[in-house]
């Protein structure tokens, strides 16, 4: 059973509905060094419909004291200790680029209890498709120059001397557990599934991206976006008029 403080530690509920509230929720899961608060944006537009909630890390603000989670299957057994307690009326996930694997594999985790009911996952290729990374080998300057040209993170705090030292582990950490990840075999998830992509998203090709579709037996479609591996940012009106639309049709 899961803790108050567990759950108060990794779920942020930035709109939270009352106890046995009907609204669905949607719950999201951050990139590699993002954090909780990158989805406050998503959580307004969707309010009051849409009870959004953020998973936390652990290793990043008000964490930061907290040992980081450089393995992901961990990361998502974690994850799904915390928001177990949530599953009591549809849901949805939703995760970008490291996220959207920590969503999946989170949903695996809870696919016999018939949650999620719908899975977004953007800006990742699929499990089943093999990359070579290894961005979290790379020397400091050259980790930074490569999350910043990913428009991703605010240049002005990469390039603060003070805040660096403070960044720069939970980014490598984050790289490092999605870098090593190696899916386990599993059967297929069983919800519907939407997969979001930027079409000139440096890290994720259209073709490696929709190949998520295979990673489910429920309905699935693909959403392609104008932009790169943050597309998002320029479309939340977007992705919140999707989430309401797959909610709705599971309320």
């Amino acid at each position: 059973m899961t803790d108050r403080h567990t759950m108060e530690a990794w779920v942020r509920r930035f709109n939270a509905a009352p106890d046995h509230s009907p609204r669905p929720r949607l719950v999201c899961f951050p990139h590699a060094s993002g954090a909780a608060s990158y989805y406050l944006k998503l959580s307004r537009l969707l309010a009051p419909e849409v009870e959004v909630l953020a998973l936390q890390y652990p290793g990043r603000q008000d964490r930061r004291h907290e040992p980081l989670i450089d393995d992901l299957h961990v990361l998502a057994d974690r994850a799904c200790e915390a928001i177990a307690p949530f599953i009591d009326r549809p849901t949805a996930f939703f995760g970008h680029s490291m996220g959207a694997v920590v969503a999946y594999e989170t949903a695996l985790r809870l696919d016999r209890a018939d949650a999620p009911e719908h899975l977004f996952v953007s800006g990742r290729r699929a499990p089943s498709v093999p990359g070579q990374d290894d961005t979290h080998r790379l020397s400091d300057d050259d980790l930074i120059a490569v999350v910043t040209a990913l428009d991703g993170t605010d240049s002005r705090v990469l390039d603060d001397p003070e805040l660096r030292p403070l960044i720069l582990p939970t980014m490598r950490g984050d790289y490092r557990a999605i870098e090593t990840y190696a899916p386990r075999p599993s059967r297929p998830l069983s919800c519907s599934l939407t997969v979001l992509v930027g079409d000139s998203d440096p890290l994720t090709t259209v073709d490696a991206a929709s190949a998520w579709e295979a990673h489910t037996t429920g309905s699935s479609e693909v959403q392609i976006f104008p932009g790169g591996h943050f597309y998002l940012n320029d479309h939340w009106d977007d992705l919140a008029a999707l989430a309401k639309t797959s909610l709705s049709a599971h309320a």
